[in-house]
């Protein structure tokens, strides 16, 4: 991509604080960007090649509410990133990323987080300090299992979709603000899912299809009506 029409980008971010640039063959983050440190709310880099993210300049952005980097080959992120104080939503669909900093707990502002395509083995534990997160999306990763620590996350949303969860911790039932869970395409017995579910948490969508289970043996647990009640009184409130 030519550099005038790099600088043509740059002009244009610096008036509507908004920097796109998608499916442009980038191998790397633009360090023109460096100009534009103070002003810019949205950087959109998706579709590119782009491998690592330049630790000295990403935390610099100190207005971003919005970072897109999905569809790139980025494998690990710089603690730096979590510099951005003001980060409301990240977004890094299908990269190579198999963990999260060990800061990104910092990320205080983040409501919205998709992670879906990548290698991560683990439900990251650094997103239980988020307090103003409300949806996940860490489908088509390889997670095998749910962890106590569950029982902190503070999401509205938690997309586990085509993963490798064979267990989960009855500590996902004490999610304070936990709505809706997808669990699709997963590898669970219909005896690993805690009852609690049903019976004792706040969910009311729950997505079990394309487990190791028929989802009318479902219908037949203890506390399955609970649940059914929530089900119905949501959608009635949306309908």
């Amino acid at each position: 991509m030519g550099n005038s029409a790099l600088r043509a980008h740059v002009e244009t971010a610096q008036k509507t604080g908004v920097f796109q640039l998608k499916d442009r063959g980038l191998t790397e983050f633009p360090a023109d960007l460096q100009k534009l440190t103070s002003n810019l709310r949205t950087i959109d880099l998706s579709n590119n090649k782009i491998e690592s993210l330049p630790p000295l300049l990403i935390g610099k952005f100190t207005l971003l509410k919005s970072l897109s980097l999905n569809n790139n080959k980025l494998n690990v992120l710089p603690d730096e990133i979590c510099n951005l104080k003001k980060l409301e939503t990240l977004s890094l669909n299908n990269n190579h990323l198999r963990e999260l900093p060990s800061t990104f707990g910092q990320l205080s502002a983040l409501k919205t987080l998709s992670l879906s395509g990548n290698q991560l083995g683990a439900l990251p534990l650094q997103l239980c300090s988020l307090r103003h997160l409300d949806v996940v999306d860490l489908s088509k990763n390889q997670i095998r299992s749910i962890p106590d620590t569950v029982g902190e996350l503070q999401v509205i949303e938690l997309n586990l979709n085509q993963n490798q969860i064979s267990q989960i911790s009855v500590k996902i039932s004490c999610c304070p603000r936990l709505k809706i869970l997808r669990l699709e395409e997963n590898c669970l017995e219909l005896s690993m899912l805690p009852q609690s579910i049903l019976s004792d948490s706040q969910i009311c969508l729950l997505a079990v299809e394309g487990n190791l289970f028929e989802i009318k043996k479902l219908r037949e647990l203890e506390g399955y009506d609970k649940y059914m009640e929530r089900f119905t009184a949501t959608k009635k409130k949306f309908a």
